[in-house]
């Protein structure tokens, strides 16, 4: 598999509430000339209209189901559409416009039908301690429990071709989504590999819970995979 052009990338961005930035995460992705698709998880703000008006197509739920849901509504959108590849990517600026190409090359490269992004092998500016610790905590439960030699876990920037989005069905839809991800990844059998990216913790996303709160999600998450399995 040869690297499909950026017109037959999709990216996939969950949001909720996320007006304050969701334009020029949109801008960033439009620009490197990939088609995007915010899912507009039940906001009370001005989400959707600013992802509009910022070049995104726009599907929005009518209340919050949570980002498991959010993330396969624009995997079935953008399958919908005829992408060759799917991104999905996170809609309070995190991540790196950059290093989507880094994924997406790395799938053709590599033969390979998920590229999964790793905060471990790039850079992580601001991360906390706490968080860090929790992350490194589930990465090794996720090694254990699903196989896949992993240095990086609950990170939402992955690209995955249309055969691997075809084995992606989200059940989980609120803070088991991201372990239930990698589980159906791995029950797949198709080949997954990671890469190095950058997350940004800003004060923005900060202040919208990346702190201790979001280290006992993990755990919770982890729980929560368990009970579903």
């Amino acid at each position: 598999m040869g690297p499909a052009s950026p017109a037959h990338v999709c990216v996939v961005i969950a949001a909720y509430n996320e007006a304050a930035v969701i334009a020029r995460v949109v801008t960033d992705v439009t620009r490197a000339g990939y088609s995007a698709v915010v899912v507009d998880d039940g906001s009370a703000d001005a989400t959707a209209e600013r992802a509009r008006a910022a070049g995104a197509a726009v599907v929005k739920h009518p209340f919050n189901l949570g980002q498991g849901a959010a993330l396969q509504t624009g995997i079935e959108y953008a399958l919908a559409r005829n992408a060759e590849i799917i991104v999905t990517f996170d809609g309070d600026g995190q991540h790196r416009v950059s290093d989507i190409s880094r994924l997406i090359h790395a799938l053709g490269r590599e033969r390979a039908d998920f590229a999964l992004g790793s905060r471990f092998l790039g850079q992580a500016p601001n991360l906390p301690p706490l968080r860090r610790l929790m992350l490194k905590a589930a990465t090794a439960f996720t090694r254990l429990t699903t196989g896949l030699p992993l240095t990086d876990t609950h990170n939402g920037l992955r690209a995955m071709t249309r055969r691997g989005a075809d084995a992606i069905r989200l059940r989980q839809n609120r803070m088991a989504h991201a372990s239930e991800f990698l589980s159906q990844i791995a029950a797949s059998g198709l080949r997954c590999i990671e890469r190095p990216c950058t997350i940004e913790y800003t004060a923005y996303s900060l202040a919208k819970g990346q702190h201790v709160r979001d280290a006992v999600f993990i755990v919770l998450d982890l729980f929560a995979r368990r009970l579903y399995r």
